[in-house]
C-alpha cells in the first residue's frame, strides 16, 4: 500500500502524541520506534546518542555536569544558571540525568556514580590548558544534541508532514486540469 497521496483524496493528518514525545524526550527516537517509524527512530537514536557521547569522549568525559554551588556558595537554581551548557545538555533526556542527580545529591548505583560528576575545577583547568580544542567542541557536540532532539520530540509529537492533492470536485474542473496538463507538457 502506497503511503503517498493520490488524486483520489487526501491522507489523514497524524493525530497529535503526547506520549511519543516524552518517549522521544526520554531517549531519542524512541516515539518515532513507538509509533511504527523503525528506521527514522533508530536513525535519530543512533545519531543523537553518538554525537552526545562523542563529545563527552572529546570531553574526557568532564563536560557534562551542574555546578554544586555557584559563585557566592547557594546551589540551587543560581548553580543551574552557572552551568548554562547545561540547558541544551537536558534536552538529550537521559543520557544528562545522571548531571541532575549529581547535582542533587541523589544516591546512585555505582556503575554510574560518578558519571556526570562536575569535576575538580583545578584539574579540569590542567586538562583544557594542556588539549587541543577537542574539549571545546566536546560541549558543543553535547549542547547540538540536545537541542536537535527537540526537534525529534516535535516528530514524535506532531508527526510526519503530509503533503495533499486537492481531488477535483467537478467533471469541469477535472477537465480543466487535464487540458492544463497537456499544455503545459507540449
Amino acid at each position: 500500500m502506497s503511503s503517498a497521496p493520490s488524486a483520489s483524496g487526501p491522507l489523514s493528518p497524524h493525530e497529535p502524541s503526547p506520549l511519543g514525545a516524552v518517549l522521544s524526550y526520554i531517549i531519542p527516537g524512541l516515539g518515532q520506534i513507538y509509533q511504527g517509524r523503525y528506521g527514522k527512530g533508530v536513525l535519530f537514536m543512533v545519531s543523537l546518542l553518538g554525537m552526545f557521547f562523542l563529545g563527552q569522549a572529546m570531553g574526557n568525559w568532564q563536560n557534562v555536569y551542574v555546578h554544586s554551588v555557584d559563585e557566592r556558595g547557594r546551589g540551587g537554581f543560581s548553580a543551574l544558571v552557572m552551568r548554562w551548557h547545561y540547558g541544551g545538555q537536558f534536552w538529550i533526556g537521559a543520557a544528562a540525568w545522571p548531571a541532575l542527580a549529581q547535582h542533587f545529591k541523589v544516591p546512585l548505583p555505582e556503575v554510574i556514580r560518578d558519571h556526570q560528576k562536575m569535576p575538580d575545577e583545578g584539574k579540569l583547568n590542567q586538562f583544557f590548558s594542556n588539549s587541543d580544542k577537542a574539549p571545546d567542541l566536546g560541549w558543543v557536540y553535547t549542547v547540538v544534541a540536545g537541542m536537535l532532539n527537540i526537534l525529534v520530540m516535535y516528530d514524535a509529537y506532531a508527526g510526519p508532514v503530509i503533503f495533499t492533492v486537492p481531488k477535483p470536485t467537478t467533471k469541469e474542473s477535472a477537465k480543466a486540469s487535464a487540458e492544463a496538463k497537456k499544455e503545459g507538457v507540449a
